[in-house]
């Protein structure tokens, strides 16, 4: 164990006191709010540059009136179609929408012609505009006044209550949730890459550099494999603890200075949407307020410090056996194939099945399955998990990290001494047979 912990303490110390690990560390958070105002600041100054773009209209139906807004401003043609594209053509307007004669049942052969592509932007606010005028007309045809439906339309904010074991009530926020399961679980899918990538690349240089022959006459390569595992770990969990100190505060600073909002105070509107016309009122705060205090935040720290190890270490393990058994970087493309899948597989399924239904069977295996759970579970923990399937998934974890650190381990004993062959998977399966 000493030994253990004198090999953590040297691949500790040894980084941290790199000048690139105290450039990376202190200028990375500089970068984002960096970053952040020039986007901010290009993206008023387009604003403030951007010139009225004008849409010519031919309306062979007469019932469309096209208002102008502050990007786009549109005439009523009199010219026919060629004499319009000729326009655009010439540079005279933007673009031309051509409306003819349509179905308001199955309005279709509406265009937009144009000398390059138009925005997404321009797209929906046409087909939006075009949608509520078209509506309004088949209303006027069944005798219904618009003016009467707009005004007995209202809007509908269901609260989302959880019921605890005790009946206890917790208000909840799909939108918030959401938020903090996808912000932890591509958190945890970059810290699994980059440092598990830093163990390889360790293991791959001492091995060229003949360093780790005098490694292993003092210490085993097990002792040797986990003491760089935890210390690369260790010296990413600092790195990232000061990011967050340093990359919170200085956005703080940043958007407070450009009147913008933290990303946490605009998940709180988008689940208010009222919030975004007006102050709040006191309701609308006490709600917000039940919203944070519903959320687990223990439960949450404590999970995502769990999957951040376990998953951090179940990887690691398999990347330290691929640095062990190749002599450079470009030789390990091969074998990082059958690690990157498991991960890929995590990551996509956070956006396409955990975040949208955190309760589906899928989301239930992806969380429950150790070469997966470290993402995917922390897509769920933030909408409340069942103790006895973070207990089963943090076990299968710890199972999970148990057996690949076998594995790497056997692999690692042989490779770490082995030059000059490119290994096979069929060598690799040898190495873990022959292994004492």
């Amino acid at each position: 164990m000493n030994k253990i912990l004198l090999v953590i303490q040297r691949e500790y110390l040894a980084r941290v006191k790199k000048k690139s690990f105290l450039i990376a560390t202190l200028l990375t958070p500089l970068i984002f709010p960096a970053i952040m105002a020039i986007f901010v600041w290009i993206a008023v100054q387009e604003k403030e540059n951007q010139s009225l773009r004008i849409i010519e209209v031919i309306d062979e139906t007469d019932l469309f009136f096209m208002e102008s807004s502050e990007q786009y401003a549109f005439t009523s043609s009199v010219q026919n179609q060629e004499e319009a594209k000729k326009m655009v053509l010439d540079g005279e307007r933007y673009g031309f929408l051509y409306i003819p004669k349509i179905d308001l049942a199955d309005p279709k052969g509406i265009q937009f012609f144009g000398t390059e592509n138009p925005s997404m932007n321009l797209m929906s606010y046409l087909e939006s505009a075009l949608k509520r005028k078209i509506e309004d007309q088949r209303l006027y045809q069944e005798g219904i006044d618009p003016q009467i439906l707009k005004e007995i339309r209202t809007s509908v904010s269901i609260q989302s209550v959880a019921l605890g074991a005790e009946g206890e009530e917790k208000v909840t926020d799909a939108t918030v949730n959401y938020a903090l399961g996808f912000v932890a679980g591509i958190l945890i899918y970059i810290f699994i890459f980059v440092y598990g990538n830093q163990i390889m690349q360790g293991v791959i240089e001492e091995k060229s550099s003949r360093i780790i022959e005098i490694l292993v006459s003092s210490l085993k390569p097990f002792q040797l494999m986990m003491g760089k595992i935890i210390g690369i770990g260790g010296v990413g969990l600092t790195q990232f603890l000061i990011w967050v100190f340093l990359i919170g505060t200085l956005s703080s600073v940043v958007m407070g200075v450009l009147g913008m909002q933290m990303p946490q105070q605009q998940a709180l509107e988008m689940a208010n949407p009222e919030l975004a016309q007006s102050a709040p009122q006191p309701g609308e705060l006490a709600e917000i307020l039940a919203v944070i205090e519903g959320i687990d935040f223990i439960t949450l720290v404590a999970s995502f410090i769990v999957y951040f190890l376990g998953g951090y270490l179940l990887y690691g393990a398999l990347f330290a056996a691929i640095g062990s058994a190749v002599d450079a970087p470009s030789d390990a493309q091969q074998f990082m194939f059958p690690i990157t899948i498991p991960l890929i597989v995590a990551y996509m399924g956070l956006f396409v099945f955990v975040l949208q239904d955190p309760n589906s069977t899928t989301s239930f295996w992806l969380s429950i399955i150790p070469l997966t759970s470290p993402i995917a579970m922390m897509g769920r923990v933030s909408f409340g998990v069942p103790f006895w399937e973070l207990a089963l998934s943090v076990g299968l974890l710890i199972g999970g990290f148990l057996v690949t650190t076998w594995l790497a381990g056997k692999i690692y004993r042989i490779g770490i001494l082995m030059h000059g062959t490119k290994p096979t998977y069929k060598t690799l399966w040898k190495w873990i047979k022959t292994a004492q």
